[in-house]
């Protein structure tokens, strides 16, 4: 039997960042989040890609880097929230799908958006103005392209064989009329971990985006919506604080010079604008039973970014999420690998 509410999943994300100059130790301590993610029963592990460094690093190339973690795993979903579709050729980023789809057993989620940074679109010979239309006109080609469609010429069509993306493509977006867009195409929605550019609450601003999605699909399938929240338990909120305030603080910062946030934030009004959860896994569970979005959401999905917590420290985070707050909001491990995208 169905049930009424169904079950839904729990997921992390990593941006790839660490302390120092060590990048490789920075992957590697990456791809061991992915194996522990595994083995504590998380649904979906994530990306982010960034051309571009951002404070401890970055990853610009999200596909290497997920077939590596195929290879480590054994049941997890592997998807980027998200690739910056317009500096991609969507033929060759299909292709990249479609090998990493097939070495691990079809647990691909591809999650794509626009970007924003100038100089990632000046490296690669794109105009940042033309940023949405690009979106649309590559994910239409990357759609055909993962549905096993001839693109660009009479008798090509990508290989390996794609498997069936129709529950698998979401977009990330920041407005109304980009969620109703997304419905439009059939995309599931990826929702940031903060909304930039408003004063109010990321999650009041974030909710009306949710129902005009629901409100514009019109797919047989169920809707899909994914919330990526900033979550960070410890101990108590005082280890918390040690671990994640000043990284938080330094990137609203960084944020306000940007325009995105109000210059000179405060440490708690940082947080508050990063709409973090953060402290004893009891808070994290009472702050998140009051999030707006999520009673819509079908995919929580947990990160420490804008943060870069020591590495034992994110292993111990994901170890409550999973042990303790997850399950506090109806979460269960699957018991067997969900390979359909359901």
């Amino acid at each position: 039997m169905t049930p009424l509410t169904p079950r839904f999943r729990l997921g992390f994300l990593t941006h790839v960042q660490g302390r120092g100059d060590d990048q490789a130790r920075t992957y590697r301590n990456a791809q061991e989040l992915f194996v522990v993610a595994d083995e504590l029963g998380f649904d979906t592990g994530w990306v982010a890609q960034h051309h571009v460094p951002a404070g401890g690093g970055g990853l610009s190339s999200p596909w290497t880097f997920l077939a590596h973690a195929a290879a480590r795993t054994k049941r997890i979903r592997l998807g980027t929230a998200i690739t910056v579709l317009p500096l991609e050729d969507p033929v060759r980023l299909a292709e990249d799908i479609a090998v990493v789809d097939t070495l691990s057993g079809g647990r691909v989620e591809i999650g794509v958006g626009s970007g924003y940074n100038d100089t990632e679109y000046a490296a690669f010979g794109q105009d940042v103005a033309r940023k949405r239309e690009l979106t649309s006109e590559k994910l239409s080609v990357l759609r055909r392209a993962l549905a096993d469609e001839e693109v660009r010429t009479p008798g090509f069509r990508i290989q390996p064989t794609p498997g069936d993306f129709t529950d698998r493509i979401w977009q990330g977006v920041f407005s109304d009329p980009g969620a109703r867009h997304a419905a439009g195409g059939g995309s599931n929605l990826l929702l940031n971990r903060a909304a930039y550019g408003f004063d109010a609450p990321t999650d009041e601003v974030q909710r009306p985006w949710a129902d005009a999605f629901l409100d514009a699909w019109e797919r047989p399938r169920r809707p899909r919506i994914g919330l990526s929240r900033f979550v960070f338990p410890a101990k108590d909120r005082r280890t918390a604080l040690q671990q994640i305030g000043d990284d938080v603080h330094r990137a609203a910062l960084r944020h306000g010079e940007s325009g995105a946030f109000p210059k000179d934030l405060s440490v708690d009004e940082a947080l508050r604008r990063f709409h973090s959860f953060y402290g004893h896994p009891d808070e994290i569970t009472a702050a998140l039973r009051e999030e707006r979005v999520l009673p819509v959401a079908t995919d929580l999905i947990t990160q420490f970014n804008p943060a870069v917590p020591d590495h034992d420290a994110a292993i111990r985070a994901l170890e409550l999420i999973a042990t303790e707050v997850a399950p506090a909001l109806g979460w269960k491990p699957a018991t067997v690998p969900d390979l359909a995208g359901a």
